[in-house]
């Protein structure tokens, strides 16, 4: 059984739980996991800042951190039980990005969270090929879906 913790920490209302469990769940089997476990967590611009800046050294916000517990292969062949970690989102981000780049919040905050899943799993976007691979995952969750721009 998986376990999706969503925490809201905003003053904004978020509508989107109920899909956003159901997209999560769906990467969830898409990749022939079990037993997961992992939270998502919705924050202002000054929390992330503040994470990203303690964490990564980075001073500025940013729209998705994550903090995996066990980002390597022994999460992605099928073993027992594992909480993977917290996936943070910001969600003022979330609503400019939403505007910039002409779709839903609903779409950019399951993005976000989708995106960060793949994180919590240990794929990554640092060299073109290791894009490729992690960007063509969630897109496919997001289309098969029904999650569109």
């Amino acid at each position: 059984m998986n376990n999706i913790g969503i925490f809201n920490e905003t003053n904004e209302k978020i509508e989107i739980i109920d899909t956003l469990k159901k997209v999560l769940n769906y990467a969830i089997d898409k990749e022939k996991l079990k037993n997961i476990e992992f939270n998502v967590i919705f924050v202002n611009r000054e929390y992330i800042h503040n994470l990203n800046k303690t964490y990564r050294n980075k001073d500025r916000e940013t729209d998705v951190i994550t903090f995996a517990l066990e980002d390597d292969q022994t999460v992605k062949n099928g073993s027992d039980s594992k909480v993977l970690g917290d996936i943070y989102i910001c969600v003022e981000k979330a609503i400019d990005q939403a505007e910039e780049y002409g779709h839903s919040l609903t779409r950019e905050l399951i993005f976000l969270a989708v995106h960060g899943f793949y994180h919590l799993l240990g794929y990554d976007h640092m060299t073109e090929e290791e894009e490729k691979v992690m960007f063509t995952k969630q897109e496919e969750v997001l289309n098969e879906c029904g999650i569109k721009r």
